[in-house]
């Protein structure tokens, strides 16, 4: 499981709802939800390439985002990872 945080213009143009659709044609489980800061949280679990490819995704996000930075950082293990990809 990896944990991203997506900097950026990147809450009110689709992308939580573009990262759900791009990570389900990927086969991974996990979640993307936008932070109080602006930034989007995206957590990712699946096979290593499938989870590589998304976070190549992330760095440009849907058409009109505009993404200055991805950062990963530890997950919260005690967070258990939903079945299929939700936006929260």
């Amino acid at each position: 499981m990896r944990r991203f945080l997506v900097f950026g213009k990147v809450q009110g143009v689709y992308f939580r709802h573009s990262a759900r659709l791009e990570a389900k044609k990927l086969l991974i489980r996990g979640f993307a939800r936008n932070l109080p800061d602006g930034s989007v949280e995206v957590v990712a679990h699946g096979a290593v390439p499938a989870v590589a490819a998304l976070r190549l995704w992330l760095e440009r996000g849907p058409v009109d985002a505009r993404v200055d930075a991805v950062r990963e950082t530890p997950p919260d293990d005690a967070q258990p990872v939903p079945e299929g990809f939700k936006t929260l």
